[in-house]
């Protein structure tokens, strides 16, 4: 069973969801993600979810992309992002998730790259432009290294293609809020709450189903918590932080946002 799977099965138990946090890697500098890191900790988080910086990505909405152009242009490779999962795992043994792109593990192999990354201290992989029709490949890579497989669906997902994603899915399912990219939304959509709905009835306990893009407020992780979902997946709003604060002060104001988004979660 992986860190992951655990940290489910504890809150379960304690009737509860996740709280899944998401920060770019080497943004704005290596210093600054290991004190955000720290504040969601301290903060309460359940999971962390770090951004390895790409050229192109196709599911970030400005601020996250913002965020991934500046890790690139400030020299941030592979083998400093696992440089910063080696000393987050020094500190914490909270499940770390990988989120990148896919042509990032097929340049090293994809069991070359699950390999180190588990290693490292990886625990689940989320890659937004996996197809399920092409993911045989990665997905058995993945199980030979006891690495999750967090796929993807949106609100208009079909339900055989999401009966296929939730039988290739470990770990836990994440669910896309909105139609488009990543970043703070203004309302909760109704169709949104009713595909939640129906995803956790295709998953039929199997998998978490945890719901992302557009999550910013406390008012958002109760909303989301209350309509059955097991986990509530914030990111922009964490670089949004990191991008208006200064460097000394990431930790403390990344903590009291992080407690105030997970007093939600109970």
């Amino acid at each position: 069973m992986t860190r992951i799977q655990e940290k489910f099965n504890q809150l379960k138990s304690k009737n509860e969801a996740a709280l899944i946090s998401y920060i770019m890697a080497g943004y704005p500098s290596e210093k600054a993600t290991l004190s955000a890191v720290r504040g969601l900790i301290k903060g309460g988080t359940d999971i962390i979810e770090l951004g390895f910086p790409f050229s192109d990505p196709i599911a970030d909405g400005p601020t996250i992309q913002m965020a991934s152009t500046e890790s690139l242009n400030k020299g941030t490779k592979i083998d400093d992002f696992f440089a910063i999962v080696k000393k987050i795992r020094k500190e914490a043994d909270i499940p770390l998730v990988l989120m990148t792109y896919t042509n990032i593990l097929y340049n090293q192999t994809y069991q070359k790259f699950i390999s180190r990354a588990k290693k490292a201290g990886i625990d689940g992989l989320i890659l937004p432009d996996m197809a399920i029709e092409e993911s045989k490949d990665y997905v058995k890579a993945a199980k030979k290294s006891g690495m999750d497989t967090i796929f993807l669906v949106s609100p208009n997902t079909q339900n055989d293609r999401l009966k296929k994603i939730i039988k290739a899915t470990s770990g836990f399912l994440y669910m896309v809020a909105v139609f488009g990219t990543t970043g703070v939304q203004t309302k909760i959509h109704k169709y949104t709450i009713d595909a939640l709905k129906n995803t956790k009835r295709s998953a039929n306990g199997k998998i978490p189903v945890g719901v992302g893009f557009g999550i910013s407020t406390d008012k958002d992780v109760h909303k989301y918590v209350s309509s059955g979902a097991d986990a509530v997946i914030v990111g922009s709003a964490n670089i949004k932080i990191m991008e208006n604060t200064p460097a000394n002060k990431i930790e403390s104001k990344i903590f009291t946002f992080t407690k105030k988004l997970k007093n939600k979660t109970r």
